[in-house]
This record gives structure tokens, sequence and C-alpha cells, in this order.
């Protein structure tokens, strides 16, 4: 169960801060100069390389920018990087050349050296990374602003991956690399001022950043930082966030429960419900590499006892908020596949159990991980444990702060399935990391080296489409985990707060405090 006293201290900080900031205006002269994000939990590190957690991605995306980042339609496009680089014919040869002037939070400029220190690291360091580093023949500085990518083999998910914030490619100065990260030296339009853990983590407006002249599309294009500050608080109750945002006490209040979304309608001017449209998918990660979910025939009993619908509709409630197919991607999209789909939603006891038993299961019990910071993702696994004890399993439901996932998911011995959600991205491979190497799951086969390598050498979409086909087909046959399906994302924003745009990682620069 979740430590009382971390939740506690946790709700404690945040009403003191809330409280502190509260006053602030009252005691200010002229308009107020910061904004309070009520986020989803403290987050484990602020590290952008050493988590895929969404949350460090979300809050330190404001402080290190990427070579590469997406617009609105979720194109690839230059961000860090001057332009498009020059890819040689035979698409192994990446040349980048990097804007000129560009300056880091420290007052010197970013150079080619920054850049593949950078990369290096998160080679080392991210499990998105990682994948990268095994496709790469060399990286290396070419002048003070060029830099070279030489591939083993055309590997036509690079630029996206370089793009993501989670588990970010994220460019810093050569010498503030360290390990651990102590000193957070990007180039962002905000600099990491102060963290007070289980209360804050403070940005302030960079006055030296320099901005792109492309208008602002999505994460691309032009860069304001028109809040002086931006002050991200831990608030992990769901319900404590949603009070926190009809209070008018949040400028922004991330992922609320669905079930809010009457009374945010009805706040009177307090606050702003805002609907992320595709926002993401719900997924379960199985522990292929020891414990009971490191048998294959069993995961496979396992996803036949699972009925995602009902999943979905315990986690979502409303149906505007949740669509259950077993597609990875959705109809119009170029990779749409019904690759492995009559494996999806079976939910299918007595099936389940004769499987169960013919895999050799002797009712040991599987640990399912989750947390309720995420309320969907702890409605899901209550439900989903039901479904498991029907079809004759036995379910050990640890339900621990988001942090502690995060951690605990690292280390194989502690946990058999863990419940998380990804944003829906263009590019498959950019999500579950699972389809990576290294990331929790640890999901190594021969079936998912054929699949992936022959997806990922194809550069033309069309042939791309056919061949993710495939890779899900391999998804369902082996079940490293579970899509449970799509779902649209609940949060609050104030009426002060001007010109949000919603995204799968909320971010604050272009926007005002009216």
């Amino acid at each position: 169960m979740q430590t009382p006293g971390l939740s506690k201290r946790s709700l404690l900080g945040a009403f003191l801060v809330s409280l502190l900031f509260a006053v602030a205006p009252a005691q200010a002269q002229g308009p107020r100069n910061f904004a309070t994000l009520a986020m989803v939990a403290e987050p484990q590190t602020l590290d952008p390389m050493a988590s895929t957690a969404d949350l460090v991605g979300t809050i330190m995306q404001h402080v290190y920018e990427p070579l590469y980042t997406f617009d609105a339609k979720w194109n690839v496009v230059p961000m860090l990087a001057e332009s498009m680089p020059k890819i040689s014919a035979d698409g192994k040869a990446y040349a980048i050349t990097l804007r000129k002037g560009v300056m880091l939070h420290n007052g010197r400029e970013l150079n080619a050296d920054d850049v593949v220190a950078s990369l290096q690291r998160w080679i080392e360091q991210s499990p998105r990374g990682k994948a990268v580093g095994k496709e790469l023949e060399s990286l290396k500085a070419k002048g003070p602003l060029g830099v070279e990518l030489v591939l083993k083999a055309p590997y036509a998910p690079l630029l996206a991956q370089l793009a993501l914030p989670s588990g970010m490619a994220a460019i810093m100065a050569k010498d503030s690399i360290a390990q651990p990260l102590k000193d957070f030296v990007g180039t962002g339009p905000y600099k990491f001022k102060e963290r007070r853990p289980d209360q804050y983590v403070l940005l302030t407006r960079f006055d030296k950043y320099s901005t792109r002249k492309e208008p602002a599309s999505g994460y691309g294009g032009k860069r304001e930082a028109a809040i002086e500050e931006l002050r991200f608080v831990p608030v992990p109750n769901a319900n404590t966030r949603v009070e926190g945002a009809l209070a008018g006490q949040y400028d922004f209040a991330d992922l609320l429960p669905v079930e809010a979304l009457a009374r945010l309608e009805k706040a009177s001017g307090k606050t702003l419900p805002i609907m992320t449209p595709s926002f993401g998918f719900p997924y379960l990660v199985f522990n292929t590499k020891e414990g009971v979910a490191a048998s294959q025939p069993l995961r496979q009993a396992i996803q036949v006892a699972l009925g995602e619908g009902e999943m979905l509709a315990a986690g979502f409630g409303d149906t505007r908020f949740f669509v259950a197919e077993g597609n990875h991607f959705p109809k119009g999209s170029p990779f749409y596949a019904t690759g492995g789909t009559d494996l999806y939603n079976q939910r299918n006891a007595p099936k389940a159990k004769e499987a169960a038993a013919k895999a050799g299961y002797k009712g040991e019990p599987i640990r399912v991980l989750t947390s309720r910071q995420y309320d969907f993702h702890y409605n899901m696994a209550l439900l989903m444990a039901e479904q498991l004890k029907r079809a004759g399993f036995k379910v050990d439901l640890n339900v621990v702060d988001w942090a502690t996932l995060v951690q605990r998911r690292n280390d194989p011995k502690l946990w058999d399935v863990y419940v998380t959600h990804s944003g829906q991205f263009p590019e498959p491979m950019l999500s579950p990391p699972q389809l990576g190497d290294g990331a929790p799951g640890w999901w190594d086969s021969p079936a998912k080296k054929a699949a992936l390598s022959a997806f990922n050498v194809e550069s033309d979409p069309a042939k791309r489409g056919a061949l993710w086909g495939k890779v899900q087909q391999v998804v369902y046959d082996e079940v490293p985990y579970v899509n449970v399906g799509k779902f649209n994302g609940l949060s609050a924003k104030s009426p002060a707060l001007d010109n949000y745009q919603p995204a799968t990682w909320p971010y604050f620069w272009n926007t005002r405090i009216k």
C-alpha cells in the first residue's frame, strides 16, 4: 500500500506551497508573474535521460531542448538543429548543423561538443538512447556547429527518437554532465532554480533564450517564456487536484478523473476543463525476465482472461473518454493494422484457467504494481485483479505512489505486471519503450528482433505500415505488454492561464497569466 507518511507529507507540502503562492499576488504590486501547476506526483528524478516517466519529461522539457521536436501534426521539425539533416544516399549518414548563437544557461554558447557529449550520455542512460546506440556506427563533432551520426544500417525512427520529450535526448552543457546529474544546464526558455521534495520544482525565465523564428506549432517553432516563474507542485491525490482546480488554487491541474468533468463544467469561471483528444493508451507491462510472468504460455493465459473493454470502462467511465479496440493505431493512421486483434478483449475465464493449467500454473501470486496517482491506473488494476481471480489466478495487488512504482519496476524481483500509459505517437518505435531494448519488462526474443529489424530498416512509409502489422502480431503472440485501448485526457486550467495548447506533455512556454 502507499506509504502513509509520504502521502501526508506530499499533501501537506502541496497545501503549504499553495497557501504561500496564494498570498503572493495580494502582496505584489502589478500583475502576477508565476503559474502554479498541479502535477500527479513528485518526480523521482529531474534527469530527463534517467526516466521515461511523462512527469519528468513534462517538467524538464522547459529546461532542456532536443535537436528535433514535433509540430502540431506530429511532423519532426528542427529545434536546436538549424534545419533537417542532410542524409546520405544509402540512408546511413546524418549531417546535422546546429543553430548559431544558442545560449546555455551557464552563459556560454552551445557547440557541437556539448551535443556529442549529451547524445553519448543519452545512449548510455536512456532506454530509447540504448535502442539508438545499437544502430550507431559513429557519433562525432564536425567543426564547432556540425554533428555527424553514422548508422550501421538505415534506421527510419532515428529523428523521431531524437525528438521525444520522454526519456529525452536532451542537449546539455558538456561541463554539467555527471552521474547523477546535479546541475541542470540546458538551452530551454526556463532554467532550473530550486527543488523542494514533496513541495515544488521552481523554474525561472531564461532571459538569454535563443528562440526559433518559425511560428509556434505543437512543440516546434517560437518559444517564449512569457510567465516569469513556473511552479510545479506534486499533488498525488486526484481528488485534491480536482478540489484545488475548482477553488482556483491552480493555474493548471494535470490528469483529472473523468467523473470530475461535470463539476468542472459548472465551476462558474474558477476553472475550465481541457480535453486532450487521442491522449494515449493505457497498457500492462509483463516481467518477461523472472517470476511467474517470465513464462510466455502463462502470459498468453492471462491475456485470455482479460476484458480490456471492461477495464477501460472502470478506468474512464464516460464513453467520450475511451475506445476499446485492439489495433495499436487508429484507422486513418499509416500504421493501422488488424494483426493479432482476435486475441484482444477475450474475457474468457474458463479458457484462461485451462491455458494456465497447461502452462504449469501452480497458484503463485501474480504481483500487480499500480499507483493511485493516475486514478485510471488504479481503477483498471482493481478490475483486472477480479478478472484474473475469476480465471483462477491468485493476485497480489501492490499499490504504491508513482515515484516508488517507477523505482521498483527497474528490479525484476519485485513485480510481475505493472500498469502504466503512454502518449499516442505517430512513430511506433516511440512507445511503449518495451519495443526498444532494456526497458522494464526486458522483452527479448528472435521473433521480436526479426519483426522490428525489418520494420526499422524500411524508410518507405507505405511499406512500413504493412511491416508494423507483423510487429503487432508478435506482441499479441508473445504478450510482453497488453495495449488496453485508447483514451482522451482530462485536465483543467484557470481562466487566468492564457494561450494554453492541450498536449500529451503539457508545456507552458507561450502561455501567459492574464
